[in-house]
């Protein structure tokens, strides 16, 4: 892709920093082709999957949850251009923010993730990786593993990903950071927290128990 900076490379998509796209700096992500999958069948899963995550980020966006703004997207192309979004990176922050600061970030965090519940929408990869501070706001990228459910299994996938996330990459600071993402997660979502919650719990002692086995 001519111009274009390769800025990441995934399993399933590449994404690329053009600086000016018409008039505007974007990333583009697509999903290229896998020559391992029957030609028509790649191309059905790799045009699903553009449609679903653009659908998801849309919906996010519609319930208040900050996400990149969506320019284009082109389903036969696999391409989804979108908001570079200027900010830090949270899981880069977490270690040199001070004690109030990175507690009041994670609660802002809790409550934008069930805020994000609350509209159906299951992020898939719910880390500080794909979590991005700009402007005091937390926009949640990355939403190529996304869903809309309500189910409550599906909700505590997602905290449960989150606190093994924190407790691998920010083990130094769980205890005090899952607190306060449960108080936002709460204050988020509402009544409907503390069912997630404990299905999240539930979830990692399923975990445990396999790893035992």
């Amino acid at each position: 892709m001519e111009g274009l900076r390769l800025v990441a490379k995934g399993a399933e998509a590449d994404l690329w920093l053009d600086s000016d796209w018409n008039g505007v700096r974007v990333l583009i992500k697509r999903r290229g082709l896998k020559e391992y999958r029957l030609p028509e069948l790649d191309a059905e899963i790799r045009r699903s999957r553009t449609a679903r995550e653009a659908s998801v980020i849309h919906r996010a966006k519609e319930a208040g949850v900050p996400t990149p703004l969506i320019y284009q997207v082109d389903l036969e192309a696999a391409t989804i251009v979108m908001e570079y979004v200027e900010g830090e990176r949270v899981r880069e922050m977490v270690d040199v923010l001070g004690d109030d600061e990175r507690r009041e970030l994670f609660r802002l965090i809790g409550r934008t993730a069930g805020r994000m519940h609350g509209a159906g929408i299951i992020h898939g990869d719910l880390t500080t990786s794909n979590m991005i501070r700009s402007r005091g706001r937390v926009v949640f990228i990355d939403f190529g593993l996304g869903e809309v459910s309500w189910e409550v299994e599906s909700r505590g996938v997602d905290l449960n990903l989150m606190y093994r996330m924190l407790t691998s990459t920010h083990y130094g600071h769980t205890a005090e950071l899952f607190k306060v993402f449960r108080e936002g997660y709460e204050e988020g979502l509402g009544p409907e927290a503390g069912e997630a919650l404990t299905r999240m719990e539930e979830i990692g002692r399923r975990g445990r128990y396999l790893e035992r086995e």
